[in-house]
């Protein structure tokens, strides 16, 4: 008997260990003033308020007392909210780890203050950095108002500084904390919000005579992220990283084919390995570039599925999901710019000729996709027409349309309502030519520019900018002839 009860006992000890070590997190929260209401246990992910998700809800039992706990294996922490009710504002935040066993007594009246903690220093230091922020604001808010009541520009220099100076003095306060308490969650989140301080002084180029009017970029560019932790997932579930990589992604990084996809490699290598900040990273920067109003950026789209996406590291996507981004880089692929752009032979809609795009001779060839009844379409033409007149004939530019649909009549009656006769006019009424997959089109009116080689070199454009991409490329060309004269030079 004596032994069945001992095997008994380990088995039990064993089971409660087990179950422990499953345990994500355990938080009982009891509320002073509040019983019988619903309450919710809400995360950030990535973004800050208002766009938060609820991980779980429960109802207060009639003494104001909820537990919520979980087993997730791939919850790691990050900053939650206990959301009362369905009024935002009646909430607070905290700190959750993987591993937590804690409790929490709030009274509702007094939200965002008075919670107390038990087991949870580091939800007890939190607080204190609450408290901090609220002079810290108390302050500023008073030296706005003081620097509204100056009445002189020495006066409000000397409440600007004193402004420079609490915000040196709260910069310094997460410093040493961070410092105080490698490790932890907090201290991830105050590193992740240090931004470069550019060093003061003149700078110069290498000739040490010249000055360096970039260096400020440069090194703010440079120094961006050295305290971002991108090994520690908890930091997607805090208010920061999204306004952080958009900052950095449309503000630092130049708006380039090229220079994206470095910026991307780079982050992404980064962030390899780890679950939620890989996961996260890879959909902002495809989201970003696919939405992008950026001429060139379909190519970073297309990098970006191909490099990532067909290698299997969209982890987290069905297969119809991928399937959709597979279909979308395949339409995009063959008109990113830089490519020859796709064949297209169709009847003149005059002649009954067959025209071919690629056969066409001259300096720049602009394909214009429109349709008779677009009301945008017949909005642009009017000004295509007047930019080709005054502008774009003398660079020895074509025009060649593709009516997208439409009968012969309405197509023709298009042409000479806006007097665009003396272009290359097509259509297709056999749906042979494929364009729309050719040159992703999805819209109208769609307008592509080509050079004398037919290499696309802008896509998507209107009237007001085919001009200046003309302008750029001629400008590159005459770049390009000038650094080879000069090494031939010498």
């Amino acid at each position: 008997m004596r032994k069945i009860a001992l095997i008994t006992m380990l088995l039990l000890i064993g089971m409660v260990e087990l179950s422990a070590a499953r345990q994500a997190y355990k938080v009982q929260l009891k509320m002073t003033d509040v019983k019988d209401s619903l309450v919710y246990l809400v995360h950030y992910y990535g973004k800050g308020r208002p766009t938060i998700f609820i991980t779980d809800s429960a109802k207060l039992d009639h003494n104001g007392n909820v537990t919520f706990t979980s087993t997730d294996s791939t919850f790691c922490g990050g900053i939650y909210i206990i959301l009362i009710g369905d009024k935002e504002r009646t909430n607070f935040e905290f700190l959750l780890n993987r591993g937590d066993d804690i409790g929490i007594t709030a009274t509702k009246s007094k939200l965002p203050d008075g919670v107390k903690f038990r087991n949870s220093p580091e939800n007890e230091r939190f607080q204190g950095y609450v408290d901090y922020l609220k002079g810290f604001s108390a302050e500023q808010d008073k030296l706005k108002e003081e620097i509204k009541k100056a009445k002189t520009a020495s006066d409000t220099d000397v409440i600007r500084k004193k402004s420079v100076a609490s915000s040196k003095k709260l910069t310094e306060y997460r410093r040493e904390y961070a410092k105080s308490h490698p490790g932890t969650l907090l201290s991830a989140v105050f590193n992740a919000m240090e931004t470069p301080e550019i060093p003061e002084g003149v700078h110069y180029l290498e000739d040490g005579k010249t000055k360096d009017s970039t260096y400020a970029y440069r090194y703010y560019k440079a120094h961006y992220w050295d305290g971002f932790d991108f090994r520690d997932d908890r930091l997607i579930y805090t208010p920061l990283y999204d306004s952080r990589i958009e900052e950095f992604m449309t503000k630092l990084v130049v708006p380039w084919p090229d220079s994206m996809e470095k910026e991307c490699d780079i982050l992404l290598k980064k962030t390899k390995g780890t679950r939620d900040m890989f996961h996260y990273t890879l959909w902002w920067l495809t989201h970003n570039v696919e939405n992008s109003k950026v001429m060139g950026m379909d190519e970073v789209f297309v990098y970006l599925v191909e490099n990532y996406y067909m290698k299997g590291d969209a982890f987290w996507l069905t297969n119809d999901e991928l399937t959709k981004y597979l279909d979308r880089a395949q339409k995009i692929a063959p008109n990113v710019i830089g490519n020859i752009a796709p064949e297209i032979k169709l009847p003149n809609i005059v002649t009954k000729k067959e025209e071919s795009l690629l056969n066409t001779k001259a300096k720049y060839t602009v394909v214009v996709f429109y349709s008779p009844t677009c009301g945008h379409c017949q909005h642009e033409m009017p000004s295509l027409d007047s930019l080709y007149e005054n502008v774009l004939k003398a660079k020895g530019v074509k025009m060649f349309t593709v009516a997208t649909e439409g009968e012969e009549k309405a197509i023709t009656d298009f042409i000479t309502k806006y007097k665009i006769d003396s272009w290359i006019n097509t259509s297709d009424p056999g749906h042979t030519s494929d364009y729309h997959n050719k040159y992703d089109v999805y819209s109208t009116p769609t307008i592509y520019l080509l050079d004398e080689k037919k290499i696309i070199r802008g896509k998507r454009l209107d009237h007001a900018n085919i001009a200046s991409v003309i302008e750029m490329l001629e400008k590159k060309a005459k770049n390009k002839e000038k650094n080879a004269s000069a090494r031939t030079g010498q």
